[in-house]
């Protein structure tokens, strides 16, 4: 049987409304750390015009590529293997890239080698979406989120909520500007940035 994240079925929705226009006038999406593919499978079926590329670590290939093959549409290619830091990244070429719940499980590190990898992948123009829980200058929209973030960093001290701040200028150093803050249920949000400048 594969894995199912409920929190995958609660969010995949209001997502999905965001990204309708975020990649409405996109072709090729790639995604970064598909995890059980439900996102991947949901989101390719209801944005037909899109060719979507789902990702994750060799580790947990298996169960995307089984989801994939058995609930996947047309439009939705089978998984490839991808480390954020290795170089260069497998797809060469992407005018879309979405991430949902990564940043705050990688090392911080991690998370500076996904801005980076950006550059080769992703052209002038080209839109990243990211969701997931965030801090503000420190602060957190919600106790639930600042509970959340002491269990990560108790599990693993390199993990937790990340500052939009710090993102915001990590994005700027690739030619990215936050063109958009979607709040979404629960207590999340989706960052939608362009890239303004070539590099």
């Amino acid at each position: 049987m594969l894995p199912i994240s409920e929190a995958c079925e609660r969010n995949k929705a209001p997502i999905l409304e965001v990204l309708r226009l975020a990649f409405a006038d996109r072709t090729q999406v790639l995604e970064i750390g598909s995890g059980t593919g439900q996102h991947a499978v949901h989101f390719a079926a209801h944005l037909p015009h899109l060719t979507w590329h789902p990702t994750e670590r060799s580790a947990y290939l298996h169960d995307l590529g089984a989801r994939v093959k058995l609930e996947g549409s047309p439009n939705l290619r089978a998984p490839t293997a991808l480390d954020v830091t290795q170089t260069p990244w497998p797809l060469r070429t992407a005018d879309a890239i979405f991430t949902a719940n990564t940043l705050h499980i990688m090392a911080w590190t991690e998370v500076v080698a996904l801005f980076r990898g950006l550059e080769g992948v992703l052209p002038r123009g080209g839109v990243l979406c990211v969701y997931g829980p965030f801090r503000y200058e420190g602060r957190y929209t919600s106790d639930s989120n600042r509970d959340f973030d002491r269990m990560l960093k108790a599990r693993d001290p390199l993990s937790g909520l990340r500052d939009i701040k710090d993102l915001t200028a990590l994005a700027a150093q690739q030619g990215l500007r936050l063109c958009a803050d979607h709040d979404l249920p629960p207590n999340n949000r989706l960052l939608e940035f362009v890239k303004d400048q070539p590099l």
